[in-house]
Order: C-alpha cells, then structure tokens, then sequence
C-alpha cells in the first residue's frame, strides 16, 4: 500500500518540502544590508534603534562581568556541564581531520592542511525563545577548531527597559570563549559582521541559526563571506514502530513545534493505532502547555501523520523528507541509522531525544533544513577549517609529468599553460623539442621557432 495521511496541516499540500515555510523577506533584507554596508555605524545603528530599540555596542569586561554575576550557581553549572559535552565532541571531531602526506609516484608529494579560518562571526538568537546553546554550537565549536578570532553577537531583550542585556547568553557567550560580544540582532547583525563598520571588524565565515531576516541576510552575504548553512524553521520527523507510546511521540512533536508557528512536525509509522493515539493526545497536550500558541500553530498548518506498510516504506518516506532531526523510535533503529542518508541528525532509540541534542549532550544543534540533507550535513568543527592542498617534486618526477601536460595542456589550446611544461623540459630533459599545436583539431604539430 501506499503512505496513507491519517493527519496532514492546512499548509503541508501547498508547498515542496525543499519551500521554506516563510515569506519572501529577500527584498527587505536587501535594503538592509546595502545600507550598512554603505553607511557603516550610522545605518547599522538605525535599524538596531528601530528593531531593538537601542544602537549596538560592544560590551565591556564590566557588561560580562555584571552578565556573569547575574546567573544563579545553577545556571552557570548547567552551561559549564552543557560546553563540557560539546567541547569533548567537538576535540574528537577535529582529531579526525587529519592533514595528508604521501608520495603518489616517485618523486611526487602530495598533500592537503587543514587549516582554521581567522575570524569567525557568531549569530545567537535572541527575542522570545533566546537560544542560549547556540552560543555553545558556534563560539564554542569555533575555538576548538582553532580559530583566531571569533565574535558573538545577540539582540538585547525585549520589552522592558531598552537595552537589556540577556545574561545567561552574554554568560555563555563569554565561557564559550568569545574574543568579543556585540549587542545587536537581525539582518542588520549580519551585514555588520559581513561588510565591517567603523567599529566592526569584517569577519571571513558567519554561522549560527536565526529568523527568516538572518536566515536571508546569510545567504545575500555568502560570498563576500562563507556560511555554515542556510537554515530555515525548525522540522522534526518521528519513525516510529509499536514500540513507543503516543505520550513520548506527542511530547517529541510539539517540543520541536513550539519554536514557531511554522515548524513542520511529521510522525511516520507502521502502526495505525500509535498514528490515531498520537494525534489525540497532541489535541490534548495542546490545551495544557505553555506554547500551545506557537505550537498549536505549527501543528495545525504543518502537521503530518503518514502511516506506511512496513520499514522499507518508512525509510523511503523518511528519504524523501529529508528532514532537519530524525527521531528513530523503533525496535530495529540500527536499521535507519545504517541505510538514512537523508536527514540533518539522527537521534536512536526512545532514550533520546532532539532536545538532548539541541541543548546538552554533545553534537551540534545547527543542522539542514528543507531537505538541505540531501548534500550537506550541520555545523560542525570542520565548518570552521579549510582544506588546502600542496605539492612538491623532484626533477626528474618534473620530467615525467611535464611530459604529459605539454601533450594534454596542447589539446585544449593552452600554449601558455603548455610553456610551463615546456620550459622545464627544455632545461632538464635533453634534446627536448617544443612542439606547438595549431588549427582547431589540434592535429598539426609544430617545432617551437628558435628564439630570436
């Protein structure tokens, strides 16, 4: 049988998965970010007094300081424990990534070096729901990966008296190991730290999750800088077998749904009767929590029950989803985590779950979105390192391979890139004769003209 909807969202038919759930903000944004970087300080300050409500500013020692002093002994325990888990990962992560040495032919060297990008600029979210464990994800993972210079930025709280400073994030901020904190949010934020300003300097990569401005602004600036990945709503897919009950399967979709009101939730599974159980007690967990607004809202335009045949089904499912977390309830969840190829993060097995990995336990909550997974993976350590190869020879190697590219370098008509080749040969390969090819087929082959 085909994947039957026993529940599908007012909005999931009238979208490819691979759409964003958001409005088109490109045109805004746009405007944003050709002021800033024209008008530096001045323009960047506008738009921070206008969303924000104060222009932004670096914060002192004496700002840290005060943040610091403002969390509890609990707080800054939890953060501590949280970048303790994310900083272990994260080493082993980058003692994977080991630099390449070796001799491919005789007297051919060839290698790569990783090496660490210098300045990296930080985005944590703030507002409603400030995400303090980004701080963790990107200024942590940065440093460990060894990166010069890295900056944070957040906007400052809102409502209340202009300019507040979130303190348990500044908190985490400052542990993680920031080099600087600026107080400011949005695609303003991002065109600071992409063009530079008066007293901001450019950075070279900007990483971290943010709303549909940031997440805009990030892909305007990408090439004038790099990015992590352009990372859209929250999304949240359950496999599940009749393994689990439809408490934990609830409790799993809205905790991902809360954080908008377009957050797609899809539950997958073989069993009709968790499928039906499931939606009636979301309907009920929706009258009792706190973000039911947002929630509900996601829920009800976004939601998605698909009952299939079997696990080769749900896999297929699964596949095409693509979807940013991947919660793996299921007798034989080794199965999905040996054939996924698709998805942002696996979690396997009932024990866990996405708010483990988005806050506390290791692995890196900045992942794909709207089936990004298909060819790219989250943020990780090797985000923050570049790749770069070399090579070096011997003489007679030089011979050998100049040899063949004077041949290859003259059927694409590259004279010049064939004189690099020739040049050498002429000086250490004895008797030899420059050939120059001409005409379009590449067929007629000429003695280099002796030099006048």
């Amino acid at each position: 049988m085909a994947p039957r909807w026993l529940y599908k969202g007012a909005q999931v038919s009238s979208r490819l998965r691979s759409q964003s759930t958001i409005a088109d903000v490109a045109a805004t944004v746009s405007g944003i970010i050709n002021e800033v970087r024209a008008g530096g300080d001045k323009a960047l300050n506008s738009f921070c007094e206008k969303f924000d409500r104060v222009p932004h500013r670096r914060l002192a020692e004496t700002d840290v300081e005060a943040a610091l002093g403002k969390c509890t002994k609990q707080e800054l325990e939890d953060i501590r424990y949280a970048q303790a888990n994310i900083r272990r990962f994260a080493e082993h992560q980058r003692k994977s990534m080991l630099d390449v040495e070796v001799e491919t032919q005789p007297g051919v060297i060839l290698g790569h070096k990783h090496i660490p990008i210098k300045r990296v600029g930080c985005y944590v979210p703030g507002g409603k729901f400030p995400m303090i464990a980004s701080a963790h994800m990107s200024i942590l993972t940065a440093k460990v990966a060894g990166c010069d210079h890295v900056i944070g930025c957040t906007a400052p709280l809102p409502g209340g008296e202009p300019g507040r400073i979130p303190h348990t994030t500044v908190a985490a901020m400052h542990l993680a190991g920031a080099d600087g904190i600026y107080l400011m949010g949005g695609a303003q934020a991002i065109a600071a730290m992409a063009y530079g300003t008066e007293t901001i300097a450019p950075v070279d990569l900007i990483v971290g999750p943010g709303n549909a401005f940031v997440a805009e602004a990030k892909k305007q600036v990408f090439g004038q800088v790099g990015i992590d990945l352009l990372a859209g709503p929250t999304e949240t897919l359950l496999l599940c077998d009749d393994s689990v009950d439809a408490e934990i399967c609830a409790a799993d979709l809205l905790g991902q749904a809360e954080h908008g009101y377009n957050s797609p939730a899809i539950l997958v599974t073989t069993s009709e009767q968790l499928a039906s159980a499931t939606i009636a007690q979301i309907e009920k967990e929706l009258t009792m929590i706190p973000t039911a607004d947002t929630a509900g809202k996601s829920w009800a335009d976004y939601g998605e029950v698909i009952v299939v045949k079997d696990d080769a089904e749900m896999l297929e499912v699964a596949e095409d989803i693509a979807s940013e977390h991947v919660q793996i309830m299921h007798r034989d969840w080794k199965f999905f985590k040996e054939n996924m190829r698709n998805y942002g993060a696996l979690f396997c097995g009932v024990e866990t779950n996405v708010a483990y990995g988005d806050k506390v336990i290791g692995t890196n909550h900045t992942l794909p979105t709207q089936t990004a997974g298909r060819y790219t993976g989250g943020l990780w350590v090797g985000k923050f390192i570049k790749t770069h190869t070399y090579q070096h020879i011997t003489k007679e190697a030089s011979v050998e391979i100049g040899d063949y590219c004077s041949r290859l370098c003259g059927y694409e008509n590259f004279a010049g890139h064939k004189e690099q080749a020739d040049v050498r040969l002429r000086k250490w390969k004895p008797g030899y004769d420059t050939k120059y090819y001409e005409g379009t087929a590449n067929q007629t082959l000429l003695s280099r003209p002796d030099a006048k």
